[in-house]
Parts: C-alpha cells; sequence; structure tokens
C-alpha cells in the first residue's frame, strides 16, 4: 500500500512538472511573438514620414580651364564692324539676316533713338515706332568682318525694288582692334554719366522747390501779421474815434481877443473864450 502511494505521488508530480514545462514554453513563445511583432523596421518608417524632406543640393557645374581658354581663343578671333546710320523700320533681327550672308554673326547691338525726339515725331503725325542711330555687329571671324565691310560699304542694302530700304546704303566699317568688353564698357560708362546728371537735375529741382515753399511760408507769416494788425487797428480805431469827436468839438471853440481891459486886468489882448 505504502509503495502503490509513493508510486502515485511521484507520478502527479511529474504531471505537474510538465504542465509547468509547458506554461513555460507558451511564456517565451508569447514573449517572442511579441518581439516578432514589433517590427522596429515599421517605426523608422512612420519617423522619416514625419520628419521633413531635405532639398536636393543642386550640382554646382566647375568650369574647366582648357574651356576658358578655348572661349577666351575664340573671343580674340572675333572681329566687329561699325553701322553709322541705321535706316527707319530696320530692326537688330533684319541687320543679322541682312549681314548673316557673309558670316556668322554673333552679336549685334543698335542704340536706340532719343525718346523726346519719338515723341516730337509723333506730335508731328509722323510714325510712333523705334528707331535706332547707330549700331554695332559681332561676327565670328575678323577676316569675315573685314570682306563685309569692304562688300557692302556705300552700297544698296537690298537689290529688291520692292522692298521699302532698296533706297538706302550702308555705312559701315571695320574696327580693327575693337573687342565687344569696350563697347559694354562705354554703354556703362554713359549709363552712369546719364544717371549722374539725372541725379543733378533733381537736386535743383528740390533746391528750388524748397526755396518756394519757403518763400510761400514767410509771406504767410507777413499776411497773419498784417491782418493781426489791422484787426488791432479797427479796435483802437472804435475808441479813437469817441475821442476825436470830443477834440473836433474843442477845436470848433472860437477864439476872440479883445482889444479893450476887463475890469480887474490891466493888460491889453487878453483872450478870452467864450
Amino acid at each position: 500500500m505504502k509503495r502503490r502511494r509513493e508510486e502515485e505521488e511521484e507520478e502527479e508530480e511529474e504531471d505537474n512538472s510538465i504542465d509547468d514545462g509547458d506554461d513555460n514554453a507558451s511564456l517565451t513563445n508569447d514573449v517572442d511573438d511579441g518581439k516578432n511583432a514589433e517590427d522596429p523596421s515599421g517605426i523608422d518608417d512612420d519617423i522619416d514620414d514625419n520628419k521633413p524632406k531635405e532639398k536636393k543640393k543642386k550640382k554646382v557645374r566647375k568650369l574647366k580651364v582648357s574651356a576658358t581658354e578655348d572661349f577666351n581663343a575664340k573671343l580674340q578671333k572675333r572681329g566687329i564692324v561699325y553701322i553709322s546710320r541705321v535706316p527707319p523700320r530696320m530692326t537688330p533681327s533684319k541687320v543679322k539676316t541682312l549681314l548673316s550672308d557673309f558670316g556668322t554673326v554673333t552679336r549685334v547691338y543698335l542704340v536706340e533713338e532719343d525718346k523726346t525726339v519719338r515723341k516730337k515725331r509723333r506730335k508731328a503725325g509722323g510714325s510712333g515706332g523705334k528707331r535706332y542711330t547707330e549700331g554695332w555687329v559681332e561676327f565670328e571671324s575678323k577676316k569675315k568682318a573685314k570682306e563685309a565691310a569692304e562688300a557692302l560699304n556705300m552700297n544698296r542694302m537690298t537689290n529688291h525694288k520692292g522692298s521699302i530700304h532698296y533706297d538706302d546704303f550702308w555705312n559701315i566699317k571695320f574696327l580693327k582692334g575693337f573687342k565687344w568688353s569696350h563697347l559694354t564698357e562705354k554703354v556703362a560708362y554713359e549709363r552712369r554719366v546719364r544717371e549722374q546728371k539725372l541725379r543733378i537735375e533733381m537736386m535743383e529741382v528740390r533746391r528750388e522747390n524748397a526755396a518756394y515753399i519757403a518763400q510761400v511760408e514767410a509771406g504767410k507769416k507777413l499776411d497773419h501779421i498784417e491782418e493781426r494788425l489791422r484787426k488791432r487797428q479797427d479796435k483802437q480805431g472804435g475808441s479813437s474815434a469817441a475821442g476825436n469827436k470830443d477834440a473836433a468839438q474843442e477845436t470848433k471853440r472860437r477864439k476872440i481877443k479883445q482889444k479893450k481891459p476887463v475890469q480887474g486886468d490891466e493888460k491889453e489882448g487878453v483872450s478870452l473864450f467864450i
């Protein structure tokens, strides 16, 4: 009996140990499942979505020394011609198309006429379109520029009789040793001179305006002083009028000289007021 009881107790202890092992295993599995369920990569994705996106930096292209040297060499080979007169209705695009027959034209610059001249022409009933006075044209090679100047100078601009510029002649000259940088410097200098003149004129106008305003203010002060004096004289005039009447009455009294002495007076010629 004792042995049976001991055997039954041993079997119960073994069953309990097996159940505890299963519970611990399930707990470890649950923990492992929780760890696997929490995906760190998903959390990082959410954080990255909330962060502001960084702007991509623009790539700065650095110029090579060889490229700059080639460009400077090309600039040295270019030639410029000068047009002393630009006829009406001639535009930079037309000049480029007409001169491109002799070679590739790189740049064209035409000087616009003064605005005051344009306004006068409009008032006189003329056209209000843009007109140009002179211009510079740059060719890719000096040789082509020289050939174009020699071929076109004092010749018709076009041989088409129906064209507007059929009766216009080229006044063109090749500029030896002249560069486009010289032209830009000249234009910048003229612009600075123009701005300085305008600044000086504005200063003179402001001075004249300030002097005029000061004279107006002084005139207003003088007018105010005169009005005050006039009012004061008007006030004093009412009281002085009564005094003037009394004085006039006193002056109206007649003086009579008596030749005969009055009793008690031995002097003759005493005047008495009656």
